[in-house]
C-alpha cells in the first residue's frame, strides 16, 4: 500500500484508477486555452472530473459544461477568488457554483473590474519607467477574459521589454516589482459566505508553507469548507503536514494541477491531471455541500 506521501492510501498503484481536476484555468481568465478545449485535454488525459476555476469569472463555464457532456467528462463549476489574510493575497477556491445567480455575477463583475483597473495601474507605472506597452497591448492578451498579471506579462514579452513570461514576472510586475499594483481584496468571510449562499464550498488554494493549523483555524471559523493539499508547488513533507492539519480540523482535501497550458520545461506534476487526484475526494467535497439558499428557480 501506498500512501503517495499525504496519506491517501493507493491499493493498485501498478493500475491507478483515473481521477480528477479541481484547479485549473481557461482564455475565461489567464489560461491558455478555451474552455471547450481544456475538456477536450482533460478527458483525453483520462480525468473523469474537473473543475474549471477561472479568476474571478464563471463566464468559461457554460462552454465547459456542454463540452463535458459530449466527451462523457463531469464538469464542476468554479472559481478562483482573491481575498484578504493575515499576509496580504490568499486564493480561494469555490466549487458547485450557481452559473447565472445575481449575487455571485454581481460580485464578480465588480472583481473583475478591479482587475482591468490593476492593469491600468501597472500599464501606467511601466510606462513611468519608460517601458513601451499600453493598455491595449494587455487587452489584446486578455482576449476579453478577466485581466490578470500573466497578461501584462505576456504584453510584456510581445513588445520585447522581457524575454519570457517568468522574465517579465522576476523584473517587472511580480510582488514588489516596479509595475505591481495590489488588488482590492474582499474579505474572506463575505467570500465564503456568498459560496455558502449559492450552495457551493471553498477551499484555501496552494497554502504553501502558511498552511498551518492556526491559520487553518482561523479561516474554518470565517467560512473554510477545505484545504488544497496536492498542488504543483508542495511537496511531499508539506502534504503530509496539510492533510494532518485538515484531519485534525475536519476539513475536506482537495488537489489540482492549476493548469494554465502546457509549457515548456513545465514537471509532469503540473501537466493537467499531474496530481493524481482521487475521485474521492469530490465525492466527499460534494458530500459537505450546504443547501442551496436563496436561488432562482432556473439555476
Amino acid at each position: 500500500m501506498d500512501l503517495a506521501g499525504d496519506g491517501v492510501p493507493t491499493l493498485t498503484p501498478q493500475l491507478p484508477t483515473p481521477g480528477v481536476d479541481l484547479h485549473m484555468h481557461s482564455t475565461a481568465s489567464d489560461g491558455a486555452h478555451p474552455p471547450e478545449e481544456v475538456v477536450r485535454r482533460a478527458a483525453a488525459a483520462g480525468l473523469t472530473a474537473i473543475a474549471l476555476t477561472d479568476h474571478d469569472t464563471l463566464d468559461g463555464v457554460p462552454a465547459a459544461l456542454a463540452a463535458g457532456d459530449a466527451l462523457g467528462l463531469r464538469v464542476i463549476p468554479g472559481c478562483e477568488f482573491s481575498v484578504q489574510a493575515p499576509w496580504g493575497e490568499m486564493h480561494l477556491l469555490g466549487y458547485f457554483l450557481p452559473v447565472g445567480w445575481g449575487p455571485l455575477e454581481e460580485f464578480l463583475v465588480r472583481c473583475r473590474a478591479d482587475r482591468t483597473r490593476r492593469g491600468g495601474d501597472m500599464v501606467e507605472k511601466l510606462r513611468a519607467q519608460g517601458v513601451a506597452i499600453a493598455m491595449e497591448d494587455v487587452l489584446a492578451e486578455a482576449q476579453g477574459g478577466a485581466v490578470g498579471r500573466p497578461h501584462v506579462a505576456r504584453a510584456l514579452v510581445k513588445v520585447g521589454a522581457a524575454r519570457t513570461v517568468q522574465d517579465a514576472f522576476d523584473r517587472y510586475v511580480g510582488w514588489g516589482r516596479p509595475g505591481f499594483s495590489e488588488k482590492r481584496l474582499p474579505a474572506f468571510r463575505e467570500v465564503a459566505a456568498l459560496v455558502h449562499q449559492g450552495g457551493g464550498v471553498v477551499s484555501a488554494a496552494h497554502l504553501k508553507e502558511r498552511g498551518t493549523r492556526s491559520a487553518l483555524s482561523g479561516f474554518k471559523a470565517d467560512g473554510l469548507d477545505a484545504v488544497e493539499v496536492r498542488h504543483p508547488t508542495h511537496d511531499a513533507d508539506l502534504r503530509a503536514r496539510l492533510t494532518d492539519h485538515a484531519r485534525a480540523l475536519g476539513l475536506r482535501t482537495t488537489g489540482g494541477s492549476d493548469w494554465h497550458g502546457d509549457e515548456p520545461g513545465q514537471p509532469p506534476t503540473a501537466a493537467l491531471g499531474g496530481q493524481q487526484v482521487p475521485v474521492a475526494w469530490l465525492a466527499a467535497l460534494e458530500a459537505s455541500r450546504p443547501e442551496a439558499g436563496n436561488l432562482p428557480s432556473t439555476v
